[in-house]
């Protein structure tokens, strides 16, 4: 059998291989402790299952749905309106995802061909790289370093470089840093996209999991942002709704059509249930927000501080449900802390080469535990003395 080239770019996800590590743990009854993906395991609030269900229950809505309901999209755009002071036209300017992870997957396919140059951020979320690689792009990576507190420098983008980029994907507050960015940053960005002639895309599915006291508004908000790109929004970590694979494109009415154009050619669109449960999530009581970003939070505290205390200070992530930080001095990679991690502590995380070059040296955590779980996490740790160096 022969199979496309393409597929060389690739290897078996880092996430696939660490469900593996951890099922086979589970098979010898060994216990885990799964701080890799981040996956929530804070429900939906009750009228969003409520909703969901009752259209569940709904003989009628398990025809293909094709489009997007006008519903959903006025619940849309009204959401950007309340939320980010954002003004949407629901026809022209938005189009809903199945899950912010399949339309990054597949954008870059309406955008760019074979050979484009694209921009993606170093470290990043994986899809950020890969949908442009599926698109047979070429990838410039701009660096996220911590002495600019993961804030890309677009001064040092080099200007053959930017004259020859068709594209460019940016994320704040960032997965896998945890870095926000000031405003400045996206005023830069705007004149940066409209000197190079760029295609912005800002992922934002983070802008609700900020904490003390801070706030994160929309790419969208800034002057200009909507002349050169779009924003993707999740419903996935703000309202629980991972599973059901809930995102919008906004932004660029251009953008936006290409893009609805390519969607109408690969899927029936969003199960009439599920949009439902959109609908009521974005429309709804928005009191359960400040509960799920409190948990977090309190989540956050309580891993740094307990690591600090086991000698291997950890700063605090002012935004997302991760934890990004250095590996322990005595340790040589990523890989190396990772796999001693949860062969001795039984403890899953995710090494930092996963998300790119520049993330070598480092780890991410995902805060998906309970106060409990996270506790006997410290305590695995504790007791299987990896943070003291040998002698």
């Amino acid at each position: 059998m022969r199979f496309a080239k393409r597929m060389d770019h690739f290897s078996e996800g880092i996430f696939t291989k660490l469900l593996d590590i951890k099922r086979r743990r589970l098979e010898n009854g060994q216990p885990v402790i799964d701080l890799s993906v981040g996956t929530p395991n804070i429900p939906p609030a009750p009228h969003i299952m409520k909703a969901l269900g009752e259209a569940a229950a709904d003989p009628a809505n398990y025809i293909y749905a094709v489009n997007d309901q006008k519903e959903l999209l006025q619940a849309a755009s009204d959401w950007y309106r309340q939320r980010y002071q954002v003004e949407l036209n629901p026809a022209t300017e938005i189009c809903s995802l199945l899950g912010s992870q399949e339309g990054l997957a597949h954008i870059s396919l309406s955008i760019v061909d074979e050979g484009d140059l694209v921009l993606v951020p170093d470290p990043c979320y994986p899809v950020f790289a890969d949908g442009p690689l599926l698109a047979g792009a070429e990838l410039y990576y701009m660096p996220q370093k911590e002495e600019h507190h993961y804030v890309i420098q677009l001064q040092d983008i080099p200007e053959a470089i930017a004259e020859r980029a068709k594209f460019m994907l940016v994320s704040y507050p960032n997965n896998p840093t945890t870095a926000m960015a000031p405003d400045s940053f996206y005023e830069d960005l705007i004149a940066f996209a409209k000197k190079y002639d760029i295609i912005v895309l800002h992922d934002n599915a983070y802008s609700e999991l900020v904490f003390d006291q801070q706030t994160c508004g929309s790419f969208l908000a800034f002057p200009g942002a909507m002349d050169v790109g779009i924003e993707f929004n999740s419903l996935s970590k703000t309202y629980g709704l991972a599973g059901a694979r809930i995102g919008f494109c906004m932004g660029n009415s251009a953008v936006v059509s290409m893009l609805k154009k390519l969607k109408s050619n690969m899927d029936y669109g969003m199960f009439i249930p599920i949009q439902k449960a959109a609908i009521a999530a974005i429309s709804g009581d928005q009191s359960d927000v400040e509960r799920v970003r409190s948990v977090y939070e309190e989540r956050r505290d309580m891993l740094c501080e307990g690591f600090a205390k086991l000698g291997w200070p950890i700063s605090k992530p002012e935004a997302t449900m991760f934890i990004w930080t250095r590996i322990p001095a005595h340790y040589d990679t990523s890989e190396q802390f990772t796999t001693d991690l949860v062969t001795r502590a039984g403890v899953i995380v995710t090494p930092g080469s996963a998300f790119g070059p520049s993330g070598e040296g480092y780890i991410r955590l995902a805060l998906v535990q309970d106060m409990e779980q996270l506790q006997q996490a410290l305590h695995y740790v504790e007791a299987s003395c990896m943070l003291i160096p040998e002698k």
